[in-house]
């Protein structure tokens, strides 16, 4: 199968969403958690967090427009500063994925999926206590992605809880967290280690 710009634009909205979604392969799957200045919190599940750099530790995602105005995360972390990014699990993919629901405002995706806030010192916004591998963020700054109205959403890593047992020669052995990932709009996946090999030199490449 091969599909043109032309054709994949006159796709019906769903194919394009799912085929579009998918061909970059497996991402990660994240709840990123938020609350506002009244106290009431947002999770919503994103498929988008991509690293930046490590020093600083940035962090990035996509916030995508809703309609006329931009969704609850953005709104709550332009007002607070703060946001967590938690790692998604075998045990609770259902819940975490029907927090992409279209909820008012009024309404906790915490409570309605049956997640759980916990909360660290010094820091406002909740995380996700059901996840193993936990980010506590820092809002630095917005870029606006012209093409189609969306924005990238640039944080610095201010907390990080990870499983004692996943820290292998200082590197995170993704399987042993149980994290899963995420390709298109509902399709999930485990994340199995095949191979590790050792930062590459010029002068260390092998003969193949």
């Amino acid at each position: 199968m091969r599909y043109t710009n032309k054709q994949i634009q006159e796709l019906d909205r769903v194919s394009r969403l799912k085929i579009i979604n998918s061909i970059t392969g497996i991402k990660p799957a994240n709840l990123v958690g938020t609350i506002d200045d009244e106290g009431k919190t947002n999770l919503a599940i994103f498929s988008s967090v991509v690293h930046l750099g490590s020093n600083p530790p940035l962090l990035g995602f996509i916030s995508r427009p809703r309609r006329l105005k931009f969704g609850h995360t953005y709104t709550n972390i332009q007002k607070t500063g703060q946001y967590t990014i938690n790692h998604i699990h075998p045990e609770f993919i259902k819940k975490a994925h029907y927090t992409s629901a279209k909820f008012d405002s009024e309404i906790s995706e915490f409570e309605r999926c049956k997640l759980t806030e916990e909360y660290q010192a010094n820091f406002k916004a909740p995380f996700v206590k059901e996840s193993n591998l936990k980010i506590g963020m820092c809002f630095k700054e917005s870029l606006d992605i012209k093409n189609n109205g969306t924005i990238m959403v640039i944080g610095e890593v201010e907390q990080l809880i990870i499983p004692e047992n996943a820290i292998v020669n200082n590197d995170i052995d993704l399987e042993l967290t149980n994290s899963v990932g995420i390709s298109g709009l509902n399709s999930y996946y485990t994340l199995k280690k095949i191979e590790t090999h050792p930062y590459a030199r010029v002068e260390q490449v092998p003969k193949f």
